[in-house]
């Protein structure tokens, strides 16, 4: 079944990527784990960012997930995540788009001081709801016949985009965004053998 998880709307600082605005549909997660895939989805969405190049764009697989990701010139970044039926092109129009309101919305020189709480942008949460469709993404695919053109490079995991060196395990234990059950959840998963921890 085709299925959206999150959108993430983030801007890329010279030292760390900071969310903005989070959207997420994790009904089909135990009540009792949605907080932890929650909080992981919003660690991979900061991880993949940090690591993609400024006016770039990325599909990265993770098991049975993709992650979108798209960082604009400017630092306005999105991810999003998805099964691996979404499509790709749609994906990234997708995250073009929401990202392109964002900016009319809140210009570039209010990114560095916005705090998630307070950004009022309910296009997020409507993106996510109205295109778990992807047909439903088609008017705004034909918007955007552009990105035909655009090199979206694709990865096979998440551990491909990191550092030379880096392990996820260890950014996993080290991050201060994860709580201990979290963290718990992740080495749970890891040892089943379910990807990204965000098995359902």
């Amino acid at each position: 079944m085709v299925k959206l998880y999150a959108l993430t709307i983030l801007h890329k600082g010279p030292n760390a990527a900071t969310a903005l605005k989070s959207a997420y549909e994790v009904d089909s997660f135990s009540y009792f784990q949605r907080n932890s895939v929650r909080e992981f989805m919003t660690f991979v969405s900061k991880t993949i960012t940090e690591r993609t190049q400024i006016a770039a764009r990325q599909s990265v697989k993770e098991g049975e997930y993709m992650c979108h990701v798209y960082v604009r010139g400017d630092g306005l970044a999105g991810v999003l995540i998805s099964d691996h039926e979404y499509p790709n092109r749609v994906s990234h129009t997708l995250i073009t788009q929401v990202l392109d309101e964002f900016a009319s919305k809140y210009p570039p020189h209010l990114w560095s001081s916005l705090k998630e709480s307070t950004v009022d942008f309910q296009q997020a949460h409507v993106y996510l709801s109205k295109y778990q469709n992807p047909r439903e993404a088609d008017a705004l695919t034909k918007m955007q016949e552009d990105l035909d053109e655009t090199k979206i490079i694709l990865h096979n995991t998440l551990e491909a985009v990191l550092e030379r060196g880096e392990k996820l395990d260890d950014l996993v234990s080290k991050s201060e965004g994860l709580s201990i059950q979290s963290k718990a959840f992740y080495k749970t998963a890891r040892k089943t053998n379910s990807c990204c921890s965000l098995a359902p």
